[in-house]
């Protein structure tokens, strides 16, 4: 009975450590949420602003731009995952990857081959277990995305999607990422980026017309615009990933900690009833013992 005892007391105290690293985790992960959800907000009046120039440009201007047109000579297609550095964080990266795969098992069904690009240790670690090829990875920087990473992916990116098709270049980009809606949910989804689709924002006729002239050209502006364009996307991926992120931990690392707390309420029960059983153990045994006493006398 006294080793149970000493079993129980280890585990709650074990438990009682853990509990207070889950805290601490929930903590951090809360104090960070609100600057994260910061950042995805301040980020949006330019994403929108360059999102309808980019669309009075492709609407009204008659022409062909290599980020706009369809290619056919390859099947090759870039897919960008946004995962997390770091776990603690519930299901969040695993519905990326599973949301991910489902893409995958679609684009090969379709006679594509995958060039895989990832960011996060989360979907670098998963693939490379299954030896799964990624072409170019980042990571370091998962709940705190800068504008230098989101420059050095969409620069990595369209440099592949303007590539020659015999020097690797691929015909699509999709983006897999987590779409932060609110605390409560994080709703994981996947977006063609190129060829252009412009999803967001979209001006209508009649704001386009007289606001916009193009100079010195259409096709100029389109160079200047659309990699800004696809930078400002692809940032603001990483923001709205890295705000689903921090709310995920901060979720499950709350969960966490009120399972330790339970764990350590059931072994102090359990603890307690061991000892109870050890008290009415030893007071059996003395007054067996006095009995055997009396017996004999």
């Amino acid at each position: 009975m006294a080793g149970q005892q000493r079993v129980y007391r280890q585990r709650i105290k074990s438990t009682q450590s853990l509990k207070k690293i889950f805290r601490a985790m929930e903590l951090m992960a809360a104090s960070r949420i609100s600057k994260a959800r910061a950042r995805v907000t301040a980020a949006s009046p330019y994403s929108r602003a360059i999102t309808q120039a980019v669309s009075a440009v492709a609407t009204h201007a008659d022409i062909d731009h290599p980020l706009t047109t369809e290619r056919h000579d390859t099947q090759r297609v870039a897919v960008l995952l946004v995962t997390s550095d770091r776990g603690m964080a519930g299901a969040y990266s695993a519905s990326v990857i599973r949301e991910g795969e489902r893409l995958i098992e679609q684009l090969t069904a379709e006679g594509k081959e995958i060039a895989l690009y990832v960011t996060g240790r989360r979907a670098v670690s998963y693939f490379t277990f299954r030896h799964r090829e990624i072409v170019a990875q980042w990571t370091g920087a998962s709940d705190a995305p800068t504008v230098e990473t989101a420059d050095e992916i969409s620069e990595t990116l369209l440099e592949a999607f303007l590539a020659d098709a015999s020097e690797g270049g691929v015909g699509e980009l999709h983006v897999v990422y987590t779409q932060f809606v609110n605390m409560v949910t994080q709703t994981p989804r996947v977006i063609r980026m190129l060829p252009l689709e412009v999803v967001e924002g979209v001006a209508t006729e009649h704001d386009a017309v007289p606001l916009y002239e193009f100079e010195p050209s259409p096709e100029v502006v389109l160079d200047s615009l659309l990699p800004r364009y696809i930078q400002s996307r692809i940032f603001s991926c990483l923001l709205q990933a890295a705000a689903s992120e921090l709310a995920s931990r901060q979720r499950a690392m709350h969960t966490a900690t009120e399972n330790a707390e339970d764990l350590i309420r059931m072994y102090t029960r359990l603890a307690n009833q061991a000892r109870q059983a050890e008290i009415t153990q030893e007071i059996s045994e003395i007054v067996s013992g006095a009995d055997a006493l009396a017996a004999s006398s």
